[in-house]
């Protein structure tokens, strides 16, 4: 087997595809990539049993075949090739595979391609399209959130929601929540799955601009597919917490505050705040919201004040400046609510104006003053 392909276009593949190659590979040949070709189109896939991507593109074979080629040393290659048409013959007999550019030629030991794990493929799927864009902004206003904790699989990942024409992403890790909402999808079903976050995190990176991505979805796989590129994940099976409980309604004390403002000045307090509870305190009174942080170890302090809009009883209340700062960088707005109803209750962090068609909710749980 026999194929030629320009070397810029193939790296441009396979640094796609290399994200879904695991670490410590069950099998040894899930450190390759598997390339199939037929019909002078190249199929491309790397997989770590959990997470798949599969991509393909235009070559000009002389046969069809399978071959699976050793990842890290094809890569470094080609990284290291100017852009140029490079040659791949295949010894179908020990797949031996030998690469020719303008420079020389490089000789690699191969697999053979039908010992490559299958990848599931859609079956009795549902499916709903959306817009590469939203689902981007989805993944990016929920992925940080996630758990990392195993020991609680169903937060490790982004809970999906689709309720015909809507979609709700939500992610937790018990100390902070997410909730991203998008309307306008046309779709027939009305279901729930968990997607992994390394699946998310590939996606996040794969998808292209101003395209329709379409996503099918089954009881044990998730497959997102858009251009020539295909992502398949298995689902995390495990029930999501019920999250509409935890998010408290009556929240009579609300706080209106610029968002680069109230971000800034937390970066700053923050270093002055102990390193592990990372806690600040925020004291908020009419008209004005005053932030302060000690760490009574080394005797560090810090305090500042600056106007907000308040409308409610005076409170002061502990948050983790990491979580604060986190979820306000993903906020997009120039000015923030955020909403209380105590000093235990979690704070829920809003934009003061929507998207249309989108709503993101964020909760932050308080950490108790003097703990």
């Amino acid at each position: 087997m026999k194929f030629s392909v320009s070397s810029s276009e193939l790296l441009k593949q396979l640094q796609l595809a290399v994200g879904a190659i695991g670490n410590n590979p069950v099998l040894p040949i899930m450190e390759d990539f598997l390339f199939a070709i037929s019909n002078n189109r190249l199929t491309i896939t790397a997989s770590d049993l959990e997470t798949s991507i599969v991509t393909e593109m235009e070559v000009m074979a002389d046969s069809d075949g399978a071959v699976a080629v050793p990842a890290k040393i094809l890569l470094e290659t080609l990284k290291a090739l100017p852009q140029q048409p490079i040659t791949f013959v295949v010894n179908e007999e020990n797949f031996g595979i030998e690469i020719t550019s303008a420079y020389g030629k490089y000789k690699l030991a191969g697999e053979n391609g039908q010992d490559f794990p299958h990848i599931p493929e859609p079956d009795n799927v549902d499916a709903v399209s959306l817009p590469s864009g939203l689902l981007s902004q989805g993944i990016n206003k929920t992925l940080f959130a996630t758990s990392s904790d195993e020991l609680r699989p169903a937060m490790t990942g982004v809970y999906f929601q689709i309720d015909f024409s809507k979609i709700i992403l939500v992610a937790t890790d018990a100390h902070k929540l997410v909730k991203y909402t998008f309307s306008d999808i046309a779709s027939e079903v009305s279901t729930t799955f968990i997607v992994p976050k390394k699946a998310l995190n590939l996606l996040k990176g794969a998808l292209p601009s101003g395209e329709e991505v379409k996503m099918s979805f089954n009881k044990a796989n998730a497959f997102f597919s858009f251009g020539n590129t295909k992502l398949v994940c298995r689902l995390i099976d495990s029930r999501y917490p019920d999250y509409n409980a935890v998010i408290p309604v009556d929240n009579a004390n609300v706080m209106t505050v610029s968002r680069t403002d109230f971000q800034n000045s937390l970066k700053r307090i923050a270093i002055y705040a102990n390193k592990t509870t990372n806690q600040v305190s925020l004291n908020i009174s009419e008209g004005s919201l005053t932030i302060s942080a000690q760490d009574l170890d080394f005797s560090n302090e810090a305090t500042e004040q600056m106007p907000c809009v308040y409308d409610g009883k005076a409170v002061t209340i502990g948050f983790n400046a990491k979580f604060l700062i986190e979820m306000l960088s993903v906020l997009e707005t120039d000015e923030v609510k955020l909403e209380l109803s105590g000093p235990t209750r979690a704070g829920i962090l809003l934009p003061v104006e929507e998207t249309p068609g989108q709503e993101i909710l964020m909760l932050v749980m308080p950490v108790m003053l003097g703990s």
